[in-house]
Order: structure tokens, then C-alpha cells, then sequence
């Protein structure tokens, strides 16, 4: 079966400007009456700077990405030296360790 767009009928291509037209257009009169009561414009700019104030956690969130965006890299010798040792099965892994580092960690990190 083929459609063909171009049997929509006298109405296709038209845009229904009734009501709903008006109360936008009379909103957005209203929007730019309240911005003129109070001295401003929608085409004005800012006059002085604004000010924001950013919690500890986003400045520690900006703090680490700022950290790993300046590492050095990957170490390709030393990940290919870890993924042969993987692939013969002989990196062991210590999961006693892991865990603790990994509980360290969790606890550094601020609530």
C-alpha cells in the first residue's frame, strides 16, 4: 500500500488560529505588561552580576572531575601485563582486600 501525502484534503497545510491563538497572544501581552510594570524589558540585559552560591558536594563533585581530567593516561604496558596474567588465570584476586578499599573509600566521601 503507498500513501500519498498529498490527498490531506482543502484544510491540509492550515492552521487553526482561533481561540487558543488569542489567550496565547493575550498571555504573552500580559507576560510583557508585568515586565514593564516592573521596569524591566524582555529585550534588557542584566545590569549587575548575579550571584550563585554552590553546595560543598557539586564543589567536590567539580574538585574530582577536575582531578581525573588531568591524569597522565592509561599505562597500555601495565594493562597489558594485567590482561595476560587474566587471560592465563593467574591474577588472583584478593576480595578481603577489595572490600576494604572499597569501605575506605565510601568513607571519605561526605553525605
Amino acid at each position: 500500500m503507498k500513501v500519498d501525502n498529498n490527498k490531506l484534503g482543502p484544510l491540509a497545510g492550515k492552521v487553526d488560529t482561533g481561540r487558543s491563538g488569542k489567550a496565547e497572544n493575550a498571555q504573552a501581552q500580559g507576560l510583557q505588561n508585568n515586565l514593564q510594570a516592573k521596569g524591566l524589558d524582555a529585550k534588557s540585559k542584566a545590569k549587575s552580576p548575579s550571584n550563585v552560591d554552590v553546595s560543598e558536594r557539586a564543589q567536590l563533585m567539580a574538585k574530582a572531575k577536575n582531578i581525573a581530567s588531568q591524569t597522565a593516561g592509561v599505562d597500555e604496558a601495565k594493562v597489558a601485563r594485567l590482561q595476560k596474567m587474566i587471560d592465563e588465570g593467574n591474577y588472583k584476586v584478593d576480595a578481603d582486600k577489595v572490600a576494604d578499599r572499597l569501605l575506605e573509600e565510601h568513607m571519605t566521601i561526605p553525605d
